[in-house]
């Protein structure tokens, strides 16, 4: 039986660069799963290429496959995502496939029936510990969490896209206000995961591409996601109560 593999997170939690070390350094397990590919409705990145990392489409576009039987759309911080089911299916008869982005998107795929006959092994990546929320939670109350998770992906969001533009604009600004304000929401979802990786390297980070290996969380987390594939539980990987957030 294949396995469909999902690696989630918030926006700039690492998730990019974590795929890309996997396939780089353990080629055996990244370089054999398949991507689908999704549409989406924003705007390429840096370096992001037509028909690789997504198929980028008019919203309007997007919009009109809500009622294309056999895919599935997805509204994610504004923007909208789509999915062909049909070559997710066709990738598990033949192989292993990898989805790696937003957990409003893992977890719905996660619940999708379709995928009852397939092994899942699901990976969410966070920016914080299970014993960091508890502390900061001692310290200065649980309704603080969701604004120290906004301002500590705030400054990831910021670096990255400083690093891909240089002097942002308006609308970059307003788009990494939107990211991390959407964070904490999102990482309300880690509890329906197979393991939370805690991991401070996002993807604003040099640990990953600087040096020969990754180094730091980023190699930490990169050898925990080589573990799981492996068909073991690494030491760092968390479980989170319902409640916890």
């Amino acid at each position: 039986m294949h396995s469909f593999v999902i690696v989630s997170g918030p926006s700039c939690i690492g998730k990019t660069p974590l795929r890309r070390a996997l396939e780089k350094h353990y080629p055996e397990l990244g370089g054999k799963m398949k991507r689908p590919v999704f549409y989406t409705s924003r705007s390429p990145r840096p370096g992001e290429k037509e028909g690789v990392d997504y198929r980028f489409r008019p919203r309007a576009d997007l919009e009109r496959m809500r009622e294309k039987e056999g895919t599935l759309v997805f509204d994610v911080r504004g923007d909208l995502h789509a999915l062909d089911e049909e070559e997710l299916f066709d990738a598990l008869k033949s192989s292993d496939a990898l989805f790696e982005g937003s957990p409003f998107v893992a977890a719905p795929l996660l619940a999708h029936p379709g995928l009852s006959g397939f092994r899942t092994v699901s990976v969410f990546i966070s920016p914080v510990t299970r014993g960091e929320l508890l502390a900061f939670r001692t310290l200065h109350g649980k309704a603080a969490v969701p604004g120290l998770i906004a301002e500590m992906m705030r400054k990831k969001l910021l670096r990255r896209t400083q690093k891909q533009k240089g002097i942002l604009s308006l609308p970059d600004l307003l788009d990494i206000e939107k990211r991390a304000e959407s964070a904490y929401g999102e990482l309300r979802e880690a509890c329906r995961f197979d393991h939370i990786l805690p991991n401070h390297d996002g993807e604003d980070s040099e640990n990953w591409d600087a040096f020969p290996l990754p180094v730091g969380d980023a190699r930490r987390t990169l050898l925990a996601l080589a573990d799981i594939l492996a068909g073991s539980r690494p030491d760092c990987s968390e479980r989170w109560e319902t409640d916890l957030l």
